[in-house]
């Protein structure tokens, strides 16, 4: 019969105790790029809306930079991460 659902323990031939098991660097970067991407809209988004009840958001031009304030640099660090990850792969040897 075989054996369906969840096995209990790894087979012998799966897992060895010797290697440990492989990073995902793009899985784990992106998440790293995600959390620092969100601490930076919230960290500006609390300081600005604290600068509106004060009054200091009064000009057309106050609000237009609001967005490029909030989205730039996080769309530039990941450009900048895609690039570096297509010029690490330069370095690869070919198969």
């Amino acid at each position: 019969m075989p054996n369906f659902g969840i096995p209990r323990r790894a087979a012998a031939n799966d897992l060895r105790a010797d290697t440990p098991p492989p990073l995902n660097w793009k899985r784990g970067l992106f998440r790293v790029w995600i959390l620092v991407s969100a601490g930076w809209i919230m960290g500006w988004t609390i300081y600005l809306l604290l600068e509106g009840v004060q009054g200091s958001l009064s000009t057309r031009g106050d609000f237009v930079e609001v967005p490029i304030l909030l989205f730039a640099p996080p769309t530039a660090l990941w450009l900048f991460g895609y690039a570096a990850a297509w010029a690490i792969k330069g370095f690869e040897a070919e198969r």
